[in-house]
C-alpha cells in the first residue's frame, strides 16, 4: 500500500539550500512521497504559515536570523499536535545524542537524498520533540513566548512583557497591549532569563527595563511594604519583605 504524502514546511534562511531540500524531495518521491507546504526563511514566517497549512513534518535549520531553529522548535512542541522536526545544519558541533533528543532526525548539509529519506521514514513515527532537549541545545534565551489560542499560535516578543504574574497553574504575561496566558512556570522563566527578569514576590517577576522606580507604602502593622512602579502604567507590584534585599541589589536601589 503506498503511503500518505507528507506534508513538509522548508525553513531555511538561504534560498539555494531551500531549494536543494526541494528537489530531493522531489528526487525521493517514489520511496517517501511528500507534498510541500511552503518555504520560510525563519521561524516567524514558518509558523504563520504552519497556521494557514499546517505540516506533518518540518525541516528547520539550526541557524536563522530573527528565529532560529531552536526557538522555533520548543514552540512547535506547545501545539496540540506539533509535526515532526528535522534539524538541518552545516555544523557539527552538536552532540548526536542531544539532536536525538530533540528531534526526529538531523541531517548535515549538504543534505543527501538518502539520508533525507531515512529521515521522513523516522518522521512517520511522529517522535515528540522534547523541550528540555532543546533548552540544552539553544545558544540563548529565547526571543519570544508562544501563546496558544483557538488552535493557532500567537508569539509574544519576550522584550514587550513588562512583567509576569503567576495564577493558579498558568501564568500571565503582562505586555502594554494586553494580557497572555503562558503554560510555562515562573522558575522556567527565571532561569532562562536571569538578566531580564526580576523576582519581587512568590508570584511576580518584573522586567528590569520597566521599573520606574519604587514606592513605601504603609501596613496595618506600620512597618510598610515596597512597591514596585511599572513605566507607562499605572501599576505597584508589591515587594515581599523577603524578596526586598534581593531586588534593591539586582535594581541597584
Amino acid at each position: 500500500m503506498t503511503e500518505a504524502p507528507l506534508r513538509v514546511l522548508i525553513v531555511d534562511d538561504e534560498a539555494p539550500a531551500r531549494m536543494r531540500l526541494r528537489d530531493l524531495l522531489g528526487d525521493i518521491v517514489a520511496t517517501q512521497p511528500t507534498e510541500l507546504v511552503g518555504m520560510a526563511s525563519n521561524g516567524v514566517e514558518a509558523l504563520r504559515m504552519l497556521d494557514a497549512a499546517g505540516a506533518d513534518v518540518v525541516l528547520a535549520d539550526i541557524r536563522m536570523p530573527v528565529m532560529d531553529g531552536v526557538e522555533l522548535a520548543r514552540h512547535l512542541a506547545r501545539l496540540e499536535r506539533p509535526p515532526a522536526l528535522i534539524f538541518t545544519t552545516a555544523y557539527d558541533e552538536y552532540a548526536v545524542s542531544a539532536f536525538e533528543l530533540a528531534a526526529a532526525d538531523y541531517l548535515l548539509k549538504p543534505v543527501r537524498a538518502e539520508r533525507l529519506a531515512e529521515a521522513l521514514g523516522r518522521a512517520r513515527k511522529r517522535m515528540p520533540v522534547d523541550d528540555q532537549g532543546l533548552s540544552a541545545l539553544a545558544p540563548g534565551a529565547r526571543r519570544h513566548f508562544s501563546v496558544t489560542e483557538r488552535g493557532r499560535i500567537l508569539l509574544v516578543p519576550v522584550a514587550d512583557v513588562l512583567f509576569l504574574r503567576a495564577e493558579q497553574k498558568y501564568v500571565s504575561a503582562i505586555t502594554c497591549a494586553r494580557e497572555f496566558l503562558l503554560d510555562e512556570s515562573l522558575v522556567q522563566i527565571e532561569q532562562e532569563f536571569p538578566d531580564r527578569f526580576v523576582r519581587i514576590h512568590r508570584n511576580c517577576l518584573v522586567a528590569r527595563a520597566t521599573v520606574a522606580g519604587v514606592e513605601r507604602s504603609p501596613d496595618e502593622d506600620g512597618e510598610g511594604h515596597w512597591s514596585i512602579v511599572v513605566k507607562g502604567t499605572n501599576e505597584r507590584l508589591p515587594v515581599s519583605r523577603r524578596q526586598w534585599p534581593a531586588v534593591r541589589q539586582a535594581l541597584r536601589l
